[in-house]
């Protein structure tokens, strides 16, 4: 018992709040909440519902009836009040009920009560307290109003998202999560394939655990860490990791937690989160998705843009200015639209590094897949190098759900570990989708589809620069494809030359090219394969240079490349429309040059997309084989 005690303890020291969480089960409704909402309930249904319950009906009658009644002998009892004058008579089958009439001045009227021997009374004035009148009638009814009103408007600000001290009014609390130093945090050994960006905050981790050896000669460890890349790289779980390995408290909010309806509010969270992080120094503040409160300001002039959040900023600049270097508080933060941020939050002095996480190479997606491998049972032959070369471009996060992917087919299957072709079918799920076992397709269009993907994989395996074919399927996903064939490149590469970026196109024309070749139509099923060969085929001419007519000329600027890759034009109409020839002038030799390929192979053609309609699927080898026999 002693033990559990000095547990709860330890636990409660080790909880720092920076604010009440309105969900949280501790933060219950008090006694005094209840005893008054009984109080109202009994006081509404003592007031307006038992009366007409409890108190027979009384019905209004004239003096000269009430004389009358009194003569016949019917009333057998009369109470004289200030007002009005209620007696009790009987009707002709006997039942009592209850009257009332207005006073009259009849001085004879005790005279004829005692005639008729009724029994009457009469109210006794009593002289109330003037305390107890203001007390009942003014005091007591706004007080219970002040402290319903009172207790409603603390439940209504929780639900508004405030925190401790009056939700949606209160200025002064940060909503960080606050993860206290522990032996089970995140390590550099939980993030793989981030190699440069963890020897970059490497550094960050030895000075935090040794800083006199910096200030022995001078150096001062960076304020501020920014990290750069795109969604699902791991820049959460790198600053996490950050945290575990420095074994210091760990802050982390959200750029959108603070901005708020209320002007000055999220100036006044960023104060907060300041001061708390000084009191727990050495730690670490996170600050994820920074773009929100630090895009850059707007200069059209007053009232052009969010003064909530440019406050919120502008308190941001100058924190980061007022704490000291060399007290152990690191500010690290992430986003995927550095091109936005404020180029005051940029300067040397606020954050003084930035960290790319970019996507991982080859080796790191295959380190990545090894790493979230671990939490699953594997069977021991897979090939991870295989998948990695097949998730090109693929994020850590995407990984980890191919992982996922590969462990819930394996379920479904009734296997007990995850095999190489549960990996491979979640990399296809992530491509193209589920596939569509009961799509119907008529066999018109599968022999289309079936000729069609053909065309694609003959024309890459006859370019030399393509990359080999790994698989084919006429299988319909939930993608929408109703066929689709992978190339697989057999290493990495960060350069692609003109002639490879010309002979992708010409692979992605080949579809198109045999249905033209075999059925003398051409049919929808080409769309996503025009898509690709235009964007690559204007990405030569507008960014990379490879265009004999303009050189090395810029005509097109990427705005975010983590983000899509969305482009702005930097040229004139008239240029725009020397480009567009330029573009078509290369889809069309791309497409003239597959056609020649196809059809100096057509009885390979042939050959191959009748074994495709029957099998379905083929492997690369299976179609290199049938190509070479």
């Amino acid at each position: 018992m002693a033990n559990d005690k000095n547990n709860k303890k330890n636990k409660s020291k080790q909880k720092w709040n920076v604010n009440l969480n309105p969900t949280d089960p501790n933060n219950r409704k008090t006694t005094a909440y209840y005893l008054l909402v009984i109080v109202g309930i009994v006081m509404f249904l003592n007031y307006f519902i038992f009366p007409s319950y409890l108190t027979p009906a009384t019905k209004e009658v004239t003096y000269s009836e009430f004389l009358t009644e009194v003569k016949k002998g019917d009333v057998s009892e009369v109470k004289l009040e200030a007002s009005k004058i209620t007696f009790v008579a009987a009707d002709a089958n006997g039942k009592k009920n209850v009257f009332v009439t207005g006073i009259v001045e009849d001085p004879t009227l005790v005279t004829r009560l005692e005639a008729a021997n009724v029994t009457f009374s009469k109210d006794i004035p009593t002289e109330a307290s003037p305390i107890m009148t203001l007390l009942l009638t003014w005091v007591f009814p706004l007080l219970i109003f002040w402290v319903l009103g009172s207790l409603l408007g603390k439940q209504l600000a929780k639900k508004m998202g405030g925190g401790a001290g009056g939700g949606a009014l209160s200025f002064g609390k940060s909503n960080a999560k606050v993860y206290v130093k522990a032996g089970d945090g995140k390590k550099f050994s939980d993030v793989a394939g981030q190699d440069e960006a963890k020897e970059a905050l490497s550094e960050v981790v030895d000075y935090l655990h040794q800083p006199q050896k910096y200030q022995a000669i001078g150096a001062k460890n960076p304020k501020g860490v920014l990290l750069v890349g795109p969604p699902g790289t791991g820049k959460t779980l790198l600053a996490q990791a950050v945290a575990g390995e420095a074994n210091v408290p760990f802050f982390s909010i959200s750029g959108s937690e603070f901005v708020e309806m209320f002007v000055g509010r999220g100036a006044a969270k960023v104060r907060d989160l300041f001061k708390e992080a000084n009191e727990k120094a050495p730690c670490i503040v996170f600050i994820d998705e920074i773009d929100t409160i630090g895009k850059k300001r707007d200069n059209g002039g007053y009232g052009g843009g969010n003064d909530e959040r440019e406050q919120t900023l502008n308190q941001l600049l100058a924190e980061m200015d007022g704490f000291e270097e060399n007290k152990g508080v690191i500010i690290l933060a992430a986003t995927n639209r550095p091109e936005s941020l404020d180029a005051a939050l940029l300067r040397p002095g606020r954050f003084d590094r930035r960290v790319p996480v970019e996507l991982p190479d080859l080796a790191g997606r295959e380190a990545i897949l090894k790493v979230h491998a671990k939490n699953y049972k594997m069977d021991p032959n897979i090939d991870y190098n295989t998948i990695a070369r097949a998730t090109s471009g693929a994020s850590g996060a995407e990984l980890a759900n191919i992982i996922n992917e590969g462990g819930l087919r394996a379920v479904r299957e009734g296997r007990t570990a995850v095999n190489q072709s549960d990996l491979e079918e979640s990399v296809e799920t992530v491509i193209a989708g589920y596939q569509r076992k009961n799509a119907v397709i008529s066999p018109k269009e599968k022999e289309i589809v079936s000729y069609h993907e053909i065309g694609h994989a003959l024309v890459a395996a006859k370019q030399t620069n393509s990359a080999p074919v790994h698989k084919i399927t006429i299988i319909p996903r939930t993608s929408g494809a109703l066929g689709y064939t992978m190339q697989i490149e057999e290493g990495e590469k960060s350069l692609m030359n003109k002639e490879e970026l010309f002979n992708k196109i010409v692979t992605f024309a080949g579809g198109r090219a045999a249905e033209e070749i075999i059925f003398g139509n051409i049919t929808t099923g080409a769309s996503n394969d025009i898509e690709q060969m235009t964007k690559i085929a204007r990405a030569m001419i507008t960014r990379y240079g490879m265009s004999d007519t303009f050189d090395m000329m810029q005509i097109e600027t990427q705005t975010n490349k983590y983000l899509g890759g969305d482009t702005s034009s930097n040229v004139s109409a008239g240029m725009a429309e020397r480009v567009d020839q330029e573009v078509l002038d290369i889809i069309k030799k791309a497409h003239e040059k597959a056609g020649i390929l196809l059809s100096e192979n057509i009885d390979k053609l042939h050959e191959l997309s009748h074994h495709l309609l029957i099998e379905e699927t083929i492997t690369g080898e299976a179609f290199m084989r049938i190509l070479n026999s």
